[in-house]
């Protein structure tokens, strides 16, 4: 059987802290003591040679008092870019304040979808990070809300987390949260709802138990976190999802305290590979028939002769679907043609692309190498 992860044995560590558990909503403030009984968490991680990087929420919750924002539930895209541009330094000068009491020095960085789903821009955070960890730092991110539009969003701190510890190759995600890990269903409002300790391997099953974020959750609520579990067990990273409201919630995980582990895969992927499983924006899909199906399980590339259709609209070496005829989705892939290319090429064979195009490419529409099979 398995080992179940061990917070004492990581050796770098993402968490991830959502507004409820850090904003006390009546003073729109920082919660204080807890936030300094996390801090003591970190300090004692970092003591143990454990590198930590914080996924941060709250610069919005900080801010809406301030700014007069309260009289309604939900705000306008343009007063949470005006809420975040306030609380994003609230935010960042409690973490300053909490962790270098502690002789630690904090460092912010704030990242929109395109930093992760950029291959260059997702090479140049990992640098800052990496540098930023050697140099004893605890880097707290969050989601540049400022400038990032409903289109371009994460939309919730569990993807933008997992795309981090993907990025910097954590051994583990930790997600903080006002639960104490996955149940069959919601334990609020059915008796004989079960908890799971351990998921071994993504499956539909588990899927559904996301079911629609209820009241009193974190935005993304438990679905967004199961969307977290993919990308992270798919980077060969284990993930937790353990109650947050307690004082001191990483010494109680690292103690034994009850939560769901999601155990990292082992197929090896590549670097390259798992950015490509984990990027959370294909902007196309390209259809394939029964023998492309059954060519791409053997480990084959994907040739334009077994494609039957393509959507959207991409560019060379940009990220798209790859799905069969009834509609589902097989993996991910980066094209080396134009989706109006594609399109032109769809059922030929490469020895006539020079014809259809007037040039000769690869001969393969997305080689293996840069693919990969859900």
């Amino acid at each position: 059987m398995t080992a179940t992860p061990s917070l004492a044995l990581a050796r770098r560590v993402v968490v991830k802290i959502g507004s409820a558990l850090l904003v006390d909503p009546d003073r729109a403030a920082p919660r204080e003591e807890w936030l300094a009984s996390v801090a003591d968490d970190v300090a004692a991680l970092r003591k143990a040679g454990t590198e930590v990087v914080l996924v941060s929420s709250g610069a919005i919750a900080l801010a809406r008092h301030a700014l007069g924002l309260t009289s309604r539930p939900k705000l306008r895209l343009e007063e949470k870019q005006a809420a975040a541009a306030v609380g994003q330094i609230r935010l960042a000068q409690a973490w300053t304040a909490v962790l270098s009491e502690r002789g630690l020095t904090a460092a912010q960085l704030l990242l929109t979808p395109d930093d992760t789903e950029d291959r260059q821009r997702y090479l140049n955070a990992r640098a800052t990070l990496d540098t930023l960890l050697a140099l004893g730092c605890v880097p707290v991110i969050n989601e540049n809300d400022t400038v990032a539009t409903a289109e371009i969003r994460f939309g919730d701190n569990d993807r933008l987390a997992a795309r981090v510890a993907q990025m910097i190759d954590a051994d583990q995600l930790i997600l903080l949260s006002d639960i104490d890990g996955l149940y069959t269903a919601d334990p609020r409002t059915d008796p004989q709802a079960r908890h799971i300790p351990i998921v071994e391997a993504m499956t539909s099953d588990i899927d559904a138990m996301g079911g629609a974020p209820p009241p009193g959750y974190s935005s993304g609520g438990m679905r967004t976190k199961l969307v977290a579990a993919h990308i992270a067990m798919e980077s060969g990273c284990a993930m937790a999802i353990a109650l947050g409201k307690r004082e001191h919630p990483l010494a109680a995980l690292r103690d034994g305290a009850r939560c769901t582990w999601f155990l990292p895969g082992v197929d090896g992927r590549s670097a390259r590979k798992q950015w490509i499983a984990g990027s959370l924006n294909p902007v196309g899909d390209i259809v394939i028939d029964a023998g492309a199906v059954r060519a791409l399980k053997q480990g084959g590339s994907l040739l334009s002769v077994g494609v039957v259709g393509v959507s959207g609209e991409f560019g060379r070496g940009d990220l798209v679907r790859v799905v069969s005829s009834s509609g589902e989705e097989l993996g991910r892939g980066l094209c080396a043609y134009t989706s109006g290319e594609a399109t032109r090429l769809l059922g030929h064979r490469s020895e006539e692309f020079e014809d259809i195009l007037g040039w000769h490419g690869p001969e393969e529409l997305i080689h293996r190498d840069n693919l990969v099979l859900l």
